[in-house]
């Protein structure tokens, strides 16, 4: 088995990913942000939210620094740009002025704000392309990837089984856990761009 997959760094991504992109701390956004929809569309966000995470985390495996390269960006300014992203929807969140999608709508929270920047954002990035430097074997391209695939599946599963809570809380409760979801985003938003800040002015930006 150790000849097929590094289990050392299996555990070190899955264990970063996890803790970084906190499948169980997602569960009363993802509540929050598919308030209103049906059943059905609620599990299509679901898994939607999580192919699209997965596909930017994969991107930013193979060719992140390239991309930020070529674009000139930095990432302390795409660590910004996310905390500001989050801060709006936060805001929304607290004051209850988000509009409540429903099944027939073209809003599309699955791609954003939940597949990224709140399932793939800058944190988990920034983790995956520093793992991926690690990888010169194959058993250390397969345990990146396992990795990366069992924290999608965490993911998914955590979002898919938030339906019963949906259920169980109805409309009050939803709004109630609208009103947390929308204090956690801020704190998230904040501490995203107060780090970024500190980068700029250590002069890594």
């Amino acid at each position: 088995m150790s000849d097929l997959v590094s289990l050392t760094l299996l555990t070190e991504v899955f264990v970063t990913l996890f803790v970084i992109m906190d499948p169980i701390g997602k569960i009363p956004i993802f509540l929050s942000l598919t308030r209103g929809r049906s059943q059905a569309s609620a599990r299509r966000a679901a898994w939607q939210a999580v192919a699209v995470s997965f596909g930017v985390i994969v991107a930013f495996a193979f060719f992140g620094q390239r991309i930020l390269d070529y674009l000139g960006i930095s990432l302390p300014a795409l660590q910004a740009a996310g905390g500001l992203l989050l801060l709006l929807v936060a805001l929304e969140l607290l004051t209850g002025k988000e509009q409540a999608p429903t099944a027939a709508s073209d809003v599309n929270v699955a791609l954003v704000p939940l597949g990224t920047p709140l399932l793939a954002g800058p944190g988990a990035i920034v983790a995956t392309m520093v793992l991926s430097r690690e990888v010169d074997h194959v058993a250390e391209f397969v345990a990146v990837a396992l990795g990366v695939v069992l924290v999608h599946v965490a993911l998914w599963l955590s979002m898919r089984f938030s339906l019963p809570i949906l259920r169980l809380l109805r409309e009050g409760g939803v709004v109630l856990v609208s009103r947390i979801a929308g204090l956690l985003l801020s704190a998230i938003a904040v501490q995203l761009v107060a780090d970024a800040v500190r980068a700029f002015i250590a002069g890594e930006g």
